[in-house]
């Protein structure tokens, strides 16, 4: 987010109105519902823990232990049990082998 100034994009008229509630503070003005974006989009975080994920659950049903996961990918135990279960809901065995022949 970054700052941009008031004068140069709001009319004269405009200014004047928010200066009468708001007087050289900074004001933060929300994105539209439509043009927000949800978390870890616009880093591309959301999309390499997904891959993440992924990669541990096919890890899991090729035989390596939670401890072994939680070791290598220096997670917590439980975070690793958690990450197994939603991608077991999420993906049919099936599936997974077929990422794993290919």
């Amino acid at each position: 987010m970054g700052y941009i100034k008031a004068e140069r994009v709001l009319p004269k008229e405009l200014l004047k109105q928010i200066q009468t509630y708001i007087d050289g503070e900074c004001l933060y003005i929300p994105r539209k519902k439509q043009n927000k974006k949800g978390w870890g989009e616009k880093t591309g975080a959301k999309t390499v823990l997904e891959a993440r994920d992924k990669d541990i659950y096919i890890q899991y049903e090729l035989g390596r232990t939670i401890n072994e996961l939680a070791e290598h990918f220096f997670l917590s135990q439980k975070s690793i049990e958690r990450i197994v279960y939603q991608q077991k809901r999420h993906t049919s065995k099936g599936a997974v082998h077929q990422v794993i022949k290919k």
